[in-house]
């Protein structure tokens, strides 16, 4: 029996597709609008030398970010199509149980006579007829 889980029931591998999902989008989401501003505030030569030089630094981080997550994702499907080549224990066969043989082994037990205690019987103490009681008993 393998003690190691699926894959579909695996958090270390679920975790990593989810953070590489989530750096690919954090470095999208940098890189595009990092290099949307520099291209407008260079387009109308209002930039400054902030926008130029800090920009394209943000810009580089955005797109190692974003190639760090596209790594994830492609390292995750290669754990997955190595998982299915993970040999799978052989399936053991059971033969039908043969109830028939099994009830002819087994003898029925004596069963052994279970005395009952002797209970005393107490006789009961009549109570003193009340006036509902013999109003019924008139009826």
């Amino acid at each position: 029996m393998s003690t190691r889980p699926r894959l579909a029931r695996s958090v270390p591998f679920w975790g990593l597709l989810v953070v590489s999902l989530a750096t690919a989008a954090g470095g999208a989401f940098l890189l595009t609008s990092k290099v949307g501003s520099l291209t407008a505030v260079l387009t109308d030569n209002s930039a400054t030398a902030v926008d130029v030089y800090v920009g394209q630094v943000i810009a580089i981080i955005g797109g190692i970010l974003l190639a760090t997550g596209i790594i994830g994702v492609l390292l995750t499907l290669a754990v997955a199509a190595l998982a299915t080549l993970r040999p799978v224990p052989p399936v053991e066969v059971v033969e039908p149980i043969d109830w028939k043989a099994e009830s002819d082994e087994v003898e029925a037990a004596p069963v052994a006579e279970v005395a009952e205690p002797a209970v005393e019987a107490t006789p009961a103490v009549e109570a003193e007829p009340t006036a509902d009681s013999k109003a019924a008993a008139a009826r």
